[in-house]
Parts: C-alpha cells; sequence; structure tokens
C-alpha cells in the first residue's frame, strides 16, 4: 500500500474531509448507529482484529503493545494483505479515513491498522 494520508475518526463525530475514503473498521456494527445515517464508503471488517484477539485485548490500554504485536503479525497474512491492496484500489489515490466506534483511539485496532497504512512499522 502506498503512503498516504491516513487518519482515525469516531463514527460518532461529524464527518471530516468529504473527499477521503471513508472506511468503517470495526467488525461489530457500533451502538445506537443507523446504517442510513453513517456516512462511509466501504466496511472493511476483514480487517479488523479477529474476534479472537478483539475479545482478549478488550480495550485495556495496559496491554496495547502486545496487541499491537498481535494484530500487526494478523496484518502480515495473506488474506489482510488482499483486503489492505482491495482498499487501496477502492481509495483510488485519495486519503483515507478510518472509521472506529472505539473511544480510546490512540489504543486502537484502527490506530494500528493506520500505523501499517502509512507504511510504518
Amino acid at each position: 500500500m502506498a503512503r498516504r494520508s491516513v487518519v482515525v475518526e469516531r463514527v460518532y463525530d461529524h464527518p471530516g474531509d468529504e473527499e477521503a475514503f471513508r472506511v468503517f473498521v470495526d467488525r461489530l456494527w457500533p451502538r445506537g448507529l443507523r446504517k442510513d445515517a453513517f456516512h462511509h464508503d466501504d466496511w472493511a471488517k476483514d480487517l479488523a482484529p479477529s474476534t479472537g484477539l478483539r475479545k482478549w485485548y478488550s480495550h485495556d490500554a495496559s496491554q496495547f503493545a502486545e496487541f499491537r504485536d498481535r494484530y500487526l503479525a494478523e496484518l502480515d497474512g495473506p488474506d489482510a494483505r488482499a483486503a489492505l491492496a482491495r482498499l487501496d484500489d477502492l481509495a483510488d489515490g485519495r486519503s483515507v479515513v478510518l472509521l472506529t466506534a472505539t473511544r480510546d483511539l490512540e489504543h486502537s485496532g484502527a490506530a494500528v491498522l493506520a500505523e501499517r497504512m502509512r507504511g510504518a512499522r
């Protein structure tokens, strides 16, 4: 995936850059949010952390370093690489906004995915 602008936003916040490719990256649909009221271009649940990893982590920030390592390992798998390539094609050179329902953006799977998409490890 080419280097590009990738930012993380909460699904409950007002949409920012309307020109960006907006992709929802959680495995589960956010509570209280109607699908017809949510501006997004794609739902890439196949790029979210696996159910087992998500349940293990349980958004415990003290476990974030281990979560990050495990999730990056998942993102190095062939299915995730194919999903990232698909996302790159869909974005078609535009900046990307990763949307998540997580409250703590800094310690979220979306933050790790953004890091991976920017080419940093």
